[in-house]
């Protein structure tokens, strides 16, 4: 928090010449908008195409040839530091408008002689100088600055452009000067507005979102990751309000008793996106550990109900397990952590003041569930990742997304874990990343890790990025990497990595150059081909490979897996779809020596190097193999799924796997039995085995207690249940489910004591809501009863809620879609009454589940007023609609999905339709709006059309065959 300095006689002489500076500051900054406002009409930041240049100048056209009308910043000039100065208003001008001025220099190096500045800057009004320009130009060396011929933006490049009379020197440094005013929108991009009530009263924050070029919206900036640069800011604002930014506060002023002025320490060298600006009227809570300071702000209720308690407690030791896993210290002098009540993303790493949605930071001891905890547990733990990977050392650019933030969704797990160690939360990456992701890789529509650059320039592509495959996929990778090196060389080689370019930029490649050095400087690890060797198949291609073993021949086989096997890859790939694939194993039991299959097809040996390790190879198939088995042995490859492909075997190694499964499952690992399951349904999906050997799969499940292969079949009957919803397949499948999950009801109300206590272990906790979750849908007696008891309970004593935290989601979702109006309509008033964000999250989430059709219309047309549903929410909120059976054509036809509406509405709610639409009705949708484009959602409304042609494809191949199956087997 800004300290305030009363002025007395013995210190005034010190902070003297900081007041002026700062008055003066704030003056420039208050003529700067009357004079913006007296000259314009249009509302601040309209993006309105403006010039000062002569005649002869172009203001409209865009051709290739021209610099500006390039995406990406040409090298003739790289910044060296900012100095920034913002001072948002919080209360609207006579206009009605939110708005914040500004004052902002950047000083710069010219690298070739060149009379073009380009910079960024984008819904900016810039403030014309005496001379009638843009902006100032100041030299910093003997030589006086070129003179300003002409100064223009460029709206569709997000352009500001200076043209010079003379030319810049190569070598010398400059100062480009700017006065803006800017509107403080609440679109949750760049520098915008944030409201919240409390106590009745509206309240107010100004904070910032600058991922993925947002920066330029709010002060002109070279808005690229490799731009990096010192950032030194001053912040003006209210003197009941708090300023953080990036750096630690130096001091704090009182210009009389109507303004604070704030101003940070020079960041250390970074780039843009990871810039943040916040004033609010929040608190704080605090620790100081290894003399660094920790803060976790949030609303003042928030922190006096101790919400921000828990994510003070696990920064420390997830900062400190960084530390020593990465071997470099914390970069930075403090760490600020804020949970906002409008924030787009889910967090974001900006560099010492990390931004968080408040379901993300806070949690409540006596009001939130375990998964709200581990959800607070393994954000932060992503975020903190950030702060050496992706901050410390930076991307060249966004066609590497996926190595930042992939990197950060792998290592989350081990902060997590370290943070959490009883919670076992290794293990859940299998549900959350890896199954997560094999469903959108085996499309032929799917894309590699690592695009071109060229492939990835404007503002729509680079957001397009952020996608499952970045992330997950990326995580997977990574993880598998890790794994076939070891985890000791994997952390020595980031170590490496990371010293050598601290503060800097990199490439993909230069990763795989450090930790090939960390496997050239450890004696006895090999493997078969160099980092980069390996590693480009997986990065430079999309796609993964299903391998097969044939245990009667010993033969393994590879090849590229699509879900749909007819459908047709476009995309060329230079390794003709052949991966390099490390392949742990065990024979009936017992763990072999890891395999490398390095062709599409190859037979299994092994070789001892000169430092006894043994590697094994593929070799001529004429040669012994010890895949092969026979009587009662057996095979199962890619053991914990430690590599990213799936398996596929012989009939007879299939039928000795589900013979164990239902002798003794617990012979195979927890991890390994959901593999068997998710590999063996998506295996049916692609015809590569009978869709009755993939339900065989799960017959044992009325034995099984364990979280994690429940959760992996119900996620793939989801599929059967969307298919099948409208048929006669449906009722016979309830049945079959019914009669699985019974035993898991009945285990959980023993254990719990007729559910009156919580399982100790942190996975059985969330497999007990799956137990009452199913045993509800399917109604196993008693379960729909105890619900609607709980929930009555509620709505006739609202002030005492009798449901347990970890059970609310389900009951709440349970009790709305078996009630009618009077259930959805307490669920409301409680959603608007609530105080806690995981609460109001959990009821946002229920309501959507109604199976009245005009009750999820009403709902729909909530996500409209931002007085009703938050923006931030609107997205998740029809997300939730379409995911039920009964609002997905709801949503289908809502008008957020036209292309009109957002891109990231439009990208979410697709994946969901693809699953009950035909694919003539997405192809007509495309056909009729193609003239206004779809953005960032292109990508997505293709892999929507090729799963829902698939689909069809599959249900009419396995209609007949999965009735019978299930008929069969609930007789």
């Amino acid at each position: 928090m800004g300290k305030v300095y009363y002025i007395s006689k013995n210190i005034g002489i010190g902070l003297l010449v900081l007041g002026f500076i700062a008055l003066a500051t704030i003056i420039a900054l208050s003529i700067a908008y009357d004079k913006e406002r007296a000259k314009n009409k249009v509302k601040p930041g309209d993006g309105a195409l403006e010039s000062t240049s002569t005649p002869a100048l172009p203001t409209t056209a865009f051709t290739p040839k021209e610099p500006w009308d390039r995406y990406r910043l040409p090298d003739s000039i790289i910044p060296v530091s900012y100095n920034v100065t913002l001072w948002p208003r919080l209360q609207p001008n006579a206009q009605g408008l939110y708005i914040f001025t500004g004052r902002s220099s950047v000083i710069f190096g010219c690298m070739k002689e060149t009379d073009l500045i380009i910079i960024h800057c984008s819904k900016l009004n810039l403030t014309t100088t005496s001379s009638g320009y843009h902006v100032k130009l100041n030299s910093l060396g003997h030589a006086p600055a070129p003179t300003i011929r002409s100064t223009w933006l460029v709206v569709k490049t997000e352009y500001l452009v200076v043209l010079l009379q003379q030319k810049l020197q190569a070598g010398s440094k400059y100062e480009l000067e700017a006065e803006f005013v800017g509107e403080l929108a609440d679109d949750l991009q760049g520098f915008y507005r944030s409201e919240y009530m409390q106590d009745g009263v509206k309240k107010v924050v100004a904070t910032s979102q600058m991922q993925a070029t947002h920066a330029r919206k709010t002060f002109p900036c070279f808005d690229e990751p490799a731009m990096k640069a010192v950032f030194s800011v001053t912040i003006i604002h209210s003197p009941d309000t708090v300023a953080l930014s990036n750096g630690k506060e130096t001091d704090s002023l009182i210009d009389g008793v109507r303004v604070k002025v704030t101003t940070f320490e020079p960041t250390e060298r970074m780039s843009t996106y990871v810039l943040a600006f916040i004033v609010c009227d929040f608190a704080e809570i605090q620790s100081n550990q290894n003399n660094l300071l920790i803060r976790i702000w949030a609303q003042r209720k928030a922190i006096a109900d101790k919400q921000g308690d828990y994510a003070l407690n696990v920064t420390g030791p997830i900062l400190q397990f960084y530390e020593h896993y990465y071997n470099t210290t914390y970069p930075l002098s403090k760490s600020d952590q804020i949970a906002l009540p409008d924030f787009h993303a889910g967090a974001m790493e900006n560099w010492g003041l990390v931004t968080y949605r408040e379901t993300a930071l806070l949690y409540d001891p006596i009001l939130s569930s375990t998964g709200n905890k581990e959800r607070v547990t393994t954000v932060i733990a992503h975020e903190l990742a950030h702060m050496w990977f992706g901050n410390l050392v930076t991307l060249q650019w966004w066609n590497d997304l996926w190595l930042n933030e992939g990197f950060a969704s792998y290592v989350e797990y081990l902060g997590a874990d370290y943070a959490e160690p009883t919670w076992n939360i290794k293990d859940q990456i299998i549900l959350y990343d890896v199954q997560k992701v094999f469903a959108v890789d085996a499309l032929a529509s799917s894309h590699p890790l690592s695009r071109p650059e060229d492939e990835v320039n404007e503002p729509a592509q680079i957001s397009e990025m952020f996608n499952t495959i970045s992330y997950s996929k990326g995580a997977a990778v990574i993880r598998m990497l890790s794994e076939f090196l070891t985890e000791p060389v994997f952390a020595q080689g980031l170590s490496s990595y990371l010293n050598t370019f601290a503060f800097g930029n990199t490439v993909y490649t230069d990763l795989w150059v450090h930790l090939q050095q960390a496997v050239e400087n450890t004696p006895g690890v090999q493997i078969p081909h160099s980092v980069d060797d390996i590693m480009n198949r997986w990065t430079l291609q999309m796609g993964f490979p299903v391998v097969t073993i044939d245990t009667r021949t010993g033969s393994i086989t590879q090849n590229h897996f699509l879900l749909d096997p007819d459908s047709v890859v476009d995309r060329p790939s230079q390794f003709n779809y052949t991966w390099f694939v490390p392949i742990k194993w065990i024979k009936t039991g017992v763990e072999q020596q890891q395999y490398w299959l390095l062709q599409k097809t190859g037979m299994s040996t092994s070789w001892q190097n000169q430092s006894s390790t043994k590697i094994s190879f593929e070799i001529s198939p004429d040669t012994y193999h010890p895949m092969r088995v026979s009587g009662s042995d057996w095979i199962l490859a890619n053991t914990n799924v430690s590599g990213y492909f799936r398996v596929n075997y012989d009939l007879d190694n299939w039928n000795r796997l589900l013979s164990i499964l239902n002798l003794n499952h617990q012979e195979l690992s927890v991890i390994n039995r959901a593999q068997i399951i998710d590999d063996a349904f998506n295996l049916a999906r692609a015809k590569m085995i009978s869709t009755t050997l993939a339900l065989k799969t799960t017959k044992y499940l009325f034995k099984e207690r364990d979280y994690i292969p429940w959760e992996s079949f119900l996620r793939n009957l989801d599929y059967y249940t969307l298919m099948f919803d409208r048929t006669e397949v449906y009722g016979a499948l309830q049945a079959y489910l019914k009669q699985q999950i019974q035993p898991l009801f009945e285990y959980f109300q023993t254990v719990t004591e007729n559910w009156t206590r919580v399982p100790t272990i942190h996975t059985d906790q969330y497999n007990q809501i799956n137990a009452i979750g199913i045993a509800c849908n399917v109604g196993v007696d008693g379960c729909r009863e105890l619900i609607k008891g709980w929930y009555r309970q509620w709505m006739d004593n609202q002030d005492h809620n009798p449901i347990h935290p970890n059970l609310k989601s389900t009951v709440y979702c349970t009790a709305i879609a078996f009630g009618g109006a009077e259930e959805w309509n307490f669920a409301w008033r409680m959603f608007k009454n609530s105080t806690l964000a995981s609460e109001a999250s959990r009821l946002r989430s229920a309501m959507a589940c109604t199976k009245l059709p005009w009750l999820l219309n009403r709902y729909l047309e909530y996500t409209l007023d931002p007085t009703k549903i938050r923006k931030q929410d609107a997205t998740s909120t029809i997300q939730y609609i379409a995911r039920n059976v009964v609002g997905m054509p709801l949503a289908w036809n809502f008008p957020h999905l036209t292309p009109s509406g957002s891109s990231q509405t439009k990208k979410k709610i697709l994946s969901f339709v693809s699953a009950c639409f035909v694919s003539f009705q997405l192809e007509k949708f495309k056909e009729d709006n193609q003239h206004v484009g779809f953005g960032s959602a292109t990508l997505a409304l293709e892999q929507a059309i090729e799963k829902t042609t698939a689909n069809i494809k599959w249900v009419t191949e396995n209609e007949a065959e999965v009735l019978r199956w299930f008929t069969e087997e609930s007789a």
